[in-house]
């Protein structure tokens, strides 16, 4: 069982997690969602369309994205959490800094969504001092430099020890295995090369004993590949969703719920009829 708050799940089934951005220049729907109101809407909204999880962020991590101030972010995702108190799904926080961390999780929030793997001071036991799960991501240098000519020498064993490293940080403070989720980053600091290895061995990961998250939806890199711009991506991101399902991904972060779900559950009637 994976525990989020006071949700459970048994992840028999992979779980969607759907994306509200409060932001007004995240890669692919800044601005959309803005405002308290919209925002509330739009998690309504991905709720109908069968979203286990709602991923609520106030600062763009896209590449080159300019930082945002703690009491910017919180005056972006406060209301929202607020907004929808009493929910069927739980709340994911996507930030970095551990007095947002603190803030969303006294709010309502029952996860972490953390680009940077609990490694600002502070945020390990932000997380620590509640009962809410957590999602430690790789990530190779900051949001304004990741995409300059990022190397690795063996990106597999690379960010699987850096990720193990993690999750040994995290159950040092008593955030137990249970609660933890780990992503390998695709995008963060890594090339199309890069992305490609990684959800080709996504299953790799799976051996560091916890869930794995996979965030592909509409990124530079499918538009790479396909040759689409942001906007039309959502056949491309549906089946880089499927692909790293296939590949062991318990949870797959997405803009586009409603056509994930549909995917989804032609792909979990086919695996339940060959068992």
């Amino acid at each position: 069982m994976w525990q989020c708050g006071k949700f459970q799940f048994d992840l028999a089934r992979p779980l969607v997690m759907g994306i509200v951005n409060i932001t007004p220049d995240s890669f692919s729907d800044g601005g959309q969602h803005a405002s308290t109101a919209a925002a509330i809407a739009h998690a309504h909204q991905l709720i109908g369309d069968g979203a286990d999880i709602l991923d609520i962020g106030g600062e763009s991590t896209r590449p080159g994205a300019a930082p945002v101030s703690e009491q910017q972010e919180l005056e972006r995702v406060l209301p929202v959490i607020a907004g929808l108190r009493g929910i069927a799904v739980p709340i994911s926080i996507d930030t970095w800094k551990p007095q947002v961390m603190r803030a969303a999780l006294a709010a309502g929030a029952s996860m972490v969504n953390d680009v940077n793997a609990l490694q600002a001071e502070g945020a390990l036991q932000a997380v620590a001092d509640t009962d809410a799960a957590v999602c430690l991501m790789h990530k190779q240098g900051t949001p304004q430099t990741m995409q300059q000519g990022p190397e690795y020498q063996d990106v597999i064993t690379e960010v699987s020890l850096f990720l193990g490293e993690r999750i040994a940080a995290a159950e040092a403070v008593g955030i137990i295995r249970q609660r933890i989720v780990i992503d390998p980053g695709f995008g963060f600091g890594k090339t199309l090369a890069h992305n490609l290895d990684l959800l080709r061995e996504l299953a790799a990961f799976r051996a560091l004993g916890v869930p794995v998250l996979a965030g592909l939806s509409r990124k530079s890199m499918l538009g790479a590949i396909t040759g689409r711009e942001v906007g039309e991506r959502v056949a491309a991101s549906v089946a880089a969703a499927m692909l790293a399902v296939q590949r062991g991904a318990a949870i797959v972060r997405v803009h586009d719920v409603r056509e994930t779900v549909d995917a989804l559950k032609i792909l979990n009637v086919m695996n339940e009829s060959e068992r």
